[in-house]
């Protein structure tokens, strides 16, 4: 059983460990800058809303999702440009596994598949996921949820693979 339950401020000790674990590092920044941007989420001043995923009650990693409206309209425009080139009413997903030794198991996939199942009923039908291109378990795994390549965008992204969910059989 997968669940989403919204970061509280009693969760900032638990994601300052995830976000120092070196899986983690490679992929995401400073530890301390990402923990401050999610107290930012958390506190109202940004709109992305942050969640802990649980599988059968245990939590097993985070996962959010940010408004493409709003971060067009903020100073992320300047270090994304490519935040211009995506349609206003999409969101865009990112998610993490909090234990190393439960990558490549196939939970990221079945987690994200819920996620957007999720957004889906809560009305967003252009769901974006924009990983590391080097980052080839996450492209994997994304495409495996039903994520794919946004070939417009190929090479115009910079560090950035942009991928659209395809309403899959099975996903939404």
């Amino acid at each position: 059983m997968i669940s989403f339950r919204p970061v509280s401020e009693k969760d900032l000790p638990l994601l300052s460990e995830w976000l120092a674990r070196p899986h983690w590092r490679e992929w995401w920044g400073d530890p301390e800058t990402e923990l401050g941007y999610i107290k930012d989420m958390i506190e109202g001043r940004d709109t992305t809303r942050p969640f802990i995923f649980q599988l059968n009650g245990t939590d097993k990693g985070y996962i959010q999702v940010w408004f493409v409206k709003d971060q067009q309209d903020s100073d992320w425009i300047r270090e994304y440009p490519w935040l211009e080139l995506l349609p206003r009413n999409a969101v865009g997903v990112d998610l993490s596994l909090a234990d190393q030794d439960e990558l490549s198991k196939g939970i990221g996939t079945e987690v994200l598949r819920a996620f957007v199942r999720k957004l889906r009923r809560e009305g967003y039908d252009r769901i974006l996921i924009d990983p590391d291109p080097e980052n080839l378990r996450a492209v994997k795994a994304y495409r495996k949820a039903g994520f794919r390549e946004i070939a417009d965008l190929m090479g115009r992204t910079g560090d950035c693979l942009l991928m659209e969910h395809q309403d899959t059989e099975g996903v939404s």
